[in-house]
């Protein structure tokens, strides 16, 4: 294994990595039904169940991108790893929702971990020239464990029950764990180890937190004064991190890169519009028409099959070309496959929620590795690892926003009722009011996208 270059080594350590992940992940949200009955669990508390790991990622993804320039980006990497098959058989074994709520909230720091390294090491080692086509294999990984997911946790479910789903990444990440223990030789971090800003993470995480659970208890008086605690901490969140001699993440960094903090603003959108789709697909092809799992997991694939074709070529092209035309282009795609979803009525056909799917995974193709590229090559080498925990922050922050949304609509239309045929009405409405959301969000992505300017020479 020593005489593998390290290139290579990272490459494959990082891939897979980025595979498990979104495997582990996404299988969760097409097993949701048969926990959710097998738990007595009802709408709100497994709207939770993909928004408290995003909330987790999204507290702790700028600490430990820190963390991992000071001490090890590779030991933070490792780390992340071994907390999320821990966790994840704690999930299996739950057996009330409140205990698996808890143990989610766990995989989502040790998530953190992962993704908010994982970009770092590969742009560490990666040459500049070569940088985007290693992005891109990166990104056609995450989607290659999105393709799988739902088919695998379709099978998982159907087959043995919803717990096999949390305790099926486990072995994968051990042999991981492996790999990385005898095969990546070196650890990639900063000379000189900077104070950590614990104080700037407590705030951080209130603002977060206060986001979620404000969202959550809308219209309440509760829930507007936590958005407005949200709102403040954020602000002081951020005079308190360009005030502070070694912050979090540079908050100049936004002012003194507009393809930093306008690519940031696009895949905050971008994610934040697509990721409560498998959640929302996977409730209305089960209760709404009837599938199966695995039948309702075949169909949720479309979208991430053609990711995994068009990722990596669309990251090679960004080495050639200039990233925001590729970029602007995919959210074009992307918004006419929301425009298709909002018109669906209860009756709509898997062909034409296919076609749909088939639109939003080509224009994610053609967005993420071009617009990761962007990101990635307008810091400093030193920075690399915040800049690598800021884009899976912004992807991560966008989620969680996308998904509070949903829990909003959810706790509206649905409250403490079960999620059965019965509801297909509140549930009909919950779905058109979020995809009307998600087409809205990506218009002004594509906007966005568009007048970025010109991404610099790449990190050296």
């Amino acid at each position: 294994m020593h005489k593998i270059p390290v290139t290579t080594v990272a490459l494959i350590v990082v891939c897979l990595g980025s595979f498990i992940g979104p495997l582990g992940m996404a299988a969760v949200n097409v097993a949701i039904p048969n926990l959710a009955a097998d738990l007595h669990a009802n709408a709100k508390m497994v709207s939770w169940l993909p928004t408290i790991f995003l909330l987790s990622s999204v507290i702790f993804m700028l600490p430990f991108g820190k963390l991992a320039d000071n001490y090890g980006r590779k030991r933070i990497y490792a780390t992340g790893l071994s907390l999320y098959a821990f966790s994840s058989l704690l999930c299996g074994f739950g057996q009330d929702v409140e205990w698996v709520l808890l143990w989610r909230f766990v995989q989502g720091a040790a998530s953190a971990m992962i993704f908010g390294t994982g970009v770092a090491i590969l742009t560490s080692v990666t040459p500049s020239q070569k940088r985007g086509a290693a992005l891109g294999l990166a990104a056609a990984c995450v989607y290659i464990g999105l393709t799988l997911a739902p088919v695998i946790g379709g099978y998982l479910t159907e087959t043995w029950s919803w717990r096999a789903v949390f305790l099926f990444p486990v072995p994968l990440i051990t042999v991981l764990l492996i790999l990385i223990k005898f095969g990546l030789k070196g650890e990639w971090k900063n000379d000189e180890v900077a104070s950590f800003d614990w104080r700037g993470s407590c705030i951080f995480a209130i603002s977060s937190t206060s986001l979620v659970f404000g969202f959550s208890h809308l219209p309440s008086l509760y829930g507007v004064c936590l958005l407005l605690l949200s709102v403040a901490t954020m602000v002081l969140f951020v005079i308190h991190q360009s005030r502070h001699k070694s912050p979090l993440i540079r908050v100049q960094m936004f002012r003194e890169s507009r393809v930093f903090s306008m690519s940031l603003g696009t895949s905050f959108l971008m994610y934040g519009s697509n990721f409560p789709l498998a959640f929302l697909l996977s409730l209305y092809l089960q209760v709404v028409q009837g599938y199966s799992p695995a039948q309702a997991g075949q169909i949720l694939l479309i979208q991430a099959f053609s990711m995994v074709f068009l990722a990596p070529l669309s990251g090679r092209l960004s080495d050639k070309i200039q990233p925001r035309f590729l970029a602007t282009i995919g959210c074009g795609i992307v918004a006419c496959g929301f425009l298709v979803l909002s018109q669906m009525t209860n009756n709509t056909d898997a062909t034409y929620i296919g076609v749909s799917l088939l639109l939003i995974g080509i224009g994610f193709g053609l967005f993420s590795s071009p617009n990761n590229n962007a990101i990635m090559g307008s810091v400093q080498e030193r920075e690399l690892g915040v800049a690598s925990a800021s884009l899976n922050l912004a992807r991560m922050i966008g989620n969680l926003f996308g998904m509070s949304i949903v829990n909003l609509l959810v706790h509206y239309y649905l409250g403490d009722n079960k999620i059965v045929a019965e509801q297909t009405p509140a549930l009909m409405k919950t779905l058109s009011f979020a995809f009307h959301i998600s087409l809205m969000s990506v218009i002004l992505a594509t906007i966005l996208s568009a007048i970025r300017g010109k991404t610099g020479q790449p990190v050296s």
